[in-house]
This record gives structure tokens, sequence and C-alpha cells, in this order.
């Protein structure tokens, strides 16, 4: 028998206009749809006029696991099986993840339907810089277990993007803005792609003041990267000693060292002299 594929595919993370049209392709044709939740699947089908002829199943973050080995085993008898969830693309902060990790272990084809992601919605929107990020899903939601996991992530250069209950975005701004400090630029977008769509750009300070009057809807949260910090004498001028310690010339070492860090070396030779004297 022709194995079959695990198709991954993107659902509207707000307006249904939005679903891409292998979707509806996709739903019609499935033998086997894996849904997060199978109610919200049907009245989606609904909308889109499109009739599941497939066999639904529930797949969501309590029965992955032990519902993966099923849904592989059936693409691996030629089934077309079919990955949705709530919104957005399954495995991105969504069950998925494992079956995937099964189906590939098992040698059964993954492929995907594109299209709506609230993590790169968000990001374009944000007006902050795109060219290097990283998702970091949902914080703890314990506040001891957020702020360390904060600050890990206080020196992160790249454009962060979290997501986050509205009940707890208050707080969780109130963290960042302690941790990242309260001028770091951020938007929090809510509603994206639905009639109340609303994104507010400024620093973290003042964004945690602004939701601590209550924030409703889908939340997605984008902070700006820890900006670059320039490099000073007194901070490399160890590693100068520590070369020459280690029988390099003082001339060499301040040059060593200015090459790889773009200072001068006249002021890192000159740093080490004064401190030998």
């Amino acid at each position: 028998m022709v194995p079959g594929v695990i198709l991954l595919a993107a659902t509207p993370i707000g307006d249904v206009a939005d679903a891409p049209p292998r979707l509806r392709t996709a739903l019609a044709e499935a033998d086997v749809v894996a849904a997060e939740d199978t109610r919200r699947l049907r009245a989606l089908a609904a909308r889109l006029g499109v009739t599941v002829t497939g066999r639904l199943v529930s797949l969501h973050e309590h029965n992955e696991q032990t519902r993966a080995p099923e849904i592989v085993d059936a693409a691996a008898g030629g089934a077309r099986v079919l990955v949705v969830s709530d919104a957005g693309m399954p495995s991105v902060s969504d069950p998925g993840y494992r079956l995937v990790r099964a189906a590939t272990a098992a040698g059964v084809r993954v492929s995907v339907v594109p299209g709506p992601s609230a993590v790169l919605t968000a990001l374009a929107i944000s007006g902050l810089a795109t060219d290097r990020f990283c998702f970091e899903g949902f914080l703890p939601r314990r506040p001891g277990e957020r702020s360390r996991a904060l600050a890990a992530l206080a020196a992160e250069p790249r454009t962060m993007i979290f997501f986050e209950a509205p009940h707890r975005l208050a707080a969780t701004l109130t963290d960042m803005a302690a941790t990242f400090g309260p001028d770091r630029p951020a938007a929090v977008c809510r509603e994206l792609t639905k009639t109340y769509e609303e994104v507010r750009r400024d620093g973290l300070g003042a964004l945690a003041t602004w939701a601590d009057d209550g924030v409703r809807g889908e939340i997605t949260v984008v902070v700006a990267g820890a900006p670059a910090v320039a490099p000073s004498v007194a901070d490399h001028l160890e590693e100068v000693l520590d070369l020459v310690d280690a029988g390099a010339r003082l001339k060499d070492a301040a040059g060593d060292v200015a090459a790889r860090t773009g200072l001068s070396k006249r002021e890192l030779y000159q740093a080490a002299l004064d401190r030998r004297a």
C-alpha cells in the first residue's frame, strides 16, 4: 500500500477570509482530520462551506503523546491525515510537535498547508526590527518562574515574541519593564485580524500602566531586543594582560584584542602600561 501523508494546515487567527484556499481542499479530501477542538473545526468548516467526510479525531496537548501513534499508523497505511489547531499553525505553541517527531521517526511524509500565523503577523505590524527574532511562546504563570525566564532573556539581541493571556498581561508587562527596562520598545497586539484589532506601541513601563486597567482578547507581545553595548577598554583590559602573562608581547597582545573587539590598539596598550606601572 502506498503510504499516505500528514498535512499540517494553518487556520485563520481571526478573519475566516484569511483561510488559505488549499485548506478547503484539504478538509474536503482528508481521510482523517485531527483537530485541537473538534467543535471549532466543525464550525470553521461550516463557515468555509466545506463538508468534512473524513474521520474526525481530537488532538490536543493532553492526548497528543498517546494519540500520535494511531495517527501515524493511519498515514503509514495510506490515509491522508489533516492536522489543524484552533488558530494558526499546528506545532507552533499548539499540538503537533510530538506528532511530527513520531511521523518522521516512522518514515511517514509530513507536509504543510501554510497560512495565517499570529507570530509573524504581530512581528510585521509591531514596527520593531524583523531581521532577527525569536519566539518565546507563553511565559511561566508563576511570578518567580516568569521573572527567572525573563532574566535569562535580558541580553537577548533579537526581537522577542510572546503569547500571553489577557488576565496576566499587566503582570507580565510589569515584570518585563523591571527586567528589560521601562523604556524598552514593545508592542501589544490584540485581536489580530479581527474586528477590534488593536496595536499599542510604547515603552514597556507605559504599556504595563495601560494594561493595568484590563485588556481582553487574544494577545501577542513583541519586545525589542537588547541594544548593542559598545565594548570598552576597561572591559577587555584583562584579556590583554592575560595574553601578556601567557608570554605574548604587550604590543602584540593589544593588537590581537583590538582586532577582535574593534577597540583602539593604542588605548589598550596604554591602559595595560598604566595597570602594570
